[in-house]
């Protein structure tokens, strides 16, 4: 399997504020690769080095083997994006909002009925964007970055402030997109969509990957951090480390009969990354 997206010692700063310090990353074609961290972690920063719209300060990056500073119009056409703050052009129609991008990428009538049908948009073709839902309007967007069917799909924060059954939707149609040999980028703070979709994660705190790998891995990696959950009789739980000191407590529970339920809880991205920060993962 080849690379899709590498990185080398990528850093950026705005001012004297270091965004980006010392980035690295080997992004296999047909992944779904997670870059988890909190809001100002520089997630976005990332991404828009990696496409193109900002040059690093120093390191490299490559999309199949481009110089991101180097891409031509072919080459953006082989990356589609959805970016958190891109918004859209409510007076007009889902149809005329995918028209105008349509024409940026060369793309005519047929693509842009069959993106919208492909979002499940069809039906909404002729309402007025500032109509639609928030699900809706995540579609529309997916829609935008789908549009020349592209190899390699930047999704940032994709499914930010939707209800689960519209992150749900959202989370299909990447699912749809993997099967079809994509390579997806994305980038979100919520644990449970990184465990769901991606194969291997970043975690990004403060400029810098602090933790590498697939979502089980890592938390295996962590095993120290399991814990036994005691729910007690009088209604009450606690909570012990789950080692060989927990024998003592356990036995002297049951044998009282203060114990009704024991359970092992095992550490998740969220713990890991509070032990390797101080910080919580969805701040």
């Amino acid at each position: 399997m080849s690379s899709s997206i590498t990185a080398e010692k990528i850093t950026k700063s705005f001012g004297n504020r270091a965004v980006l310090d010392g980035i690295d990353l080997d992004i296999q074609s047909g992944e779904i690769f997670g870059l988890l961290g909190p809001s100002g972690a520089g997630k976005t920063t990332l991404i828009r080095i990696l496409t193109g719209q900002l040059p690093q300060d120093s390191g490299t990056a490559l999309i199949t083997g481009t110089d991101t500073r180097r891409l031509s119009g072919n080459d953006r056409r082989r990356f589609g994006i959805t970016m958190d703050d891109f918004g859209v052009y409510e007076r007009l129609s889902c149809y005329e909002n995918l028209k105008i991008f349509a024409g940026i990428y060369g793309a005519g009538k047929r693509e842009i009925n069959e993106v919208l049908a492909k979002v499940g948009l069809s039906g909404a073709a002729k309402t007025p964007a500032g109509k639609l839902s928030k699900g809706m309007t995540g579609r529309l967007k997916l829609a935008r970055a789908f549009m020349t069917d592209p190899d390699i799909l930047f999704l940032d924060e994709p499914t930010s402030g939707l209800d689960p059954v519209s992150a749900a939707e959202i989370h299909k149609m990447i699912l749809d997109e993997k099967k079809r040999g994509k390579t997806v980028f994305l980038t979100t703070h919520t644990m449970t969509e990184a465990e769901k979709l991606c194969g291997n994660i970043a975690l990004l705190n403060e400029g810098r990957i602090v933790e590498y790998g697939s979502p089980e891995d890592i938390c295996r990696r962590y095993d120290h951090q399991r814990r036994l959950k005691i729910h007690l009789k009088d209604g009450s739980d606690i909570e012990i480390p789950h080692n060989v000191s927990a024998a003592g407590t356990i036995a002297e529970l049951i044998g009282s009969g203060k114990a009704e339920t024991i359970h092992t809880t095992e550490p998740d991205l969220e713990t890991v990354f509070m032990e390797l920060t101080g910080k919580e993962l969805s701040a």
